[in-house]
């Protein structure tokens, strides 16, 4: 009798085994992911092993120093998924160790210092006798994973290759190819509940607070926040342009050149959420949140940004700076110069709490589809160097790192809200006007 389900296809590629790596920050639904892959390849005969904490315990191998079987990787079976798909947290850990840090230009690649991380991951993948892997990350992750594939491309003919395929991370949703990431709206929904608790508290007390969101390049996460929360005012590296920006010289740390670096004018960005305030007290409220996403701290004035250090990948330390609260003071003195009147205002970072909030049923399938995409694009397609995505009805695509990837520079480019789309003016229809 045949049945009148479709069967998914035979896989056209055999495995033996294969790796699953989770980098960066973390997000929710991630375990959705990681189960629904490992689950595929499992029942397909394949056996499937765990990275644990990133790329940390594969830079830590060396022939002296072999892997370890349940301190540097994790095998993974059927005992293992027993539902893990709505769990919290990550099952593999994470970790934001950099393979690729020296690496800037593809002529890099046949450097044999700066490709010796690469190489150190290639061979420990090796050791552990897996034959493709499945990158779970944000875009310095996708970096890496373009990285690894480049250099196996220059390794001499006849050595093994490892297919390399890439699953979108980031709670930011600031990834190109994608239209939303898994955990994304989770996210939203879990700091949305934070800004509405805070309303009551500023209502209650006549006062406003400045929530600083996550969302280092773009706005996404900070806007979903806020519309859903129903803050008075959002703020976005977006909306920083015309009046609100400018430029000062810098020097580049490592070449000595001079160049010009974007930056917010301080006093306007400040003035825009004074002139909210007033706003709000001529409809009677003398209260509101207002919600600044952190990137905005990329675009502080030199002058604020003494002493702060920087992560592996160049990143400003944001949750170090704490950008609300300078806010909270700038903002605090403007309006009393403006009013001649005192308004409580209190800065406050929003954020980790987000990042492994249990997972929304949405996010869940999201995660399950990508998943299964990453071994539909390595058994069913024979891919190699391709992001997993969906379209529409959740409809797989697969996306080539040569289209996310600069060639020149090997680095991603950021997916920012489009200025003057649906989704930035719903923000603005929402907000008090002046």
């Amino acid at each position: 009798m045949v049945s009148t389900f479709d069967r998914p296809p035979r896989p056209i590629r055999q495995f033996t085994r294969v790796a699953i790596l989770f980098s960066g920050g973390p997000a929710p639904a991630a375990n959705a992911v990681i189960s629904t892959a490992a689950v595929s390849f499992l029942r397909n005969g394949v056996e499937v092993v765990g990275c644990l904490n990133g790329y940390s315990r594969l830079m830590g191998y060396s022939p002296e120093r072999p892997l370890v079987e349940g301190v540097d990787f994790l095998r993974i079976d059927h005992a293992t998924l027993k539902r893990t798909r709505n769990r919290q947290g990550i099952m593999l850990g994470t970790a934001r160790t950099n393979p690729g840090k020296r690496v800037r230009k593809p002529a890099d690649l046949d450097d044999p210092e700066k490709a010796a991380p690469l190489h150190q991951i290639y061979v420990a993948l090796r050791s552990i006798r897996a034959d493709a892997l499945i990158s779970i990350g944000g875009d310095d992750t996708l970096k890496t994973a373009n990285m690894l594939r480049l250099y196996q491309q220059r390794l001499p003919a006849g050595k093994p290759r490892i297919p390399v395929v890439h699953v979108p991370k980031t709670i930011d949703n600031d990834y190109n190819g994608i239209d939303f990431t898994f955990g994304y709206f989770t996210a939203v929904d879990t700091l949305a509940k934070e800004i509405q608790n805070l309303l009551y508290d500023a209502e209650a007390t006549n006062g406003y607070f400045i929530a600083e969101t996550m969302g280092r390049s773009a706005g996404w996460l900070a806007y979903g926040a806020a519309i859903a929360g129903e803050a008075s005012l959002v703020i976005g590296m977006e909306d920083i342009y015309g009046e609100l920006e400018t430029t000062e010289v810098v020097k580049d740390g490592e070449t000595g050149e001079q160049r010009q670096r974007r930056i917010m004018v301080m006093d306007k960005v400040v003035d825009r959420i004074v002139d909210l305030m007033v706003a709000r007290e001529r409809e009677g409220k003398n209260f509101g949140v207002v919600v600044l996403a952190e990137g905005l701290a990329e675009l502080l004035p030199r002058s604020f940004l003494e002493g702060v250090g920087r992560d592996e990948f160049g990143h400003i330390s944001i949750g170090r700076l704490n950008t609300a609260a300078m806010f909270e003071k700038l903002v605090t003195e403007a309006y009393e110069r403006r009013t001649d009147k005192k308004r409580k205002v209190r800065g406050l970072q929003l954020g980790y709490e987000a990042r492994c909030a249990r997972p929304h049923a949405f996010d869940v399938v999201l995660g399950a589809q990508l998943g299964v995409g990453a071994y539909r694009a390595l058994a069913e397609k024979g891919l190699d160097g391709v992001m997993i995505s969906t379209v529409g009805q959740l409809k797989l695509n697969y996306v080539p790192f040569d289209e996310l990837v600069d060639p020149e520079t090997l680095t991603t480019v950021v997916r920012m809200i489009e200025r003057g789309s649906d989704f930035q003016q719903l923000a603005r229809f929402l907000e008090t006007y002046q």
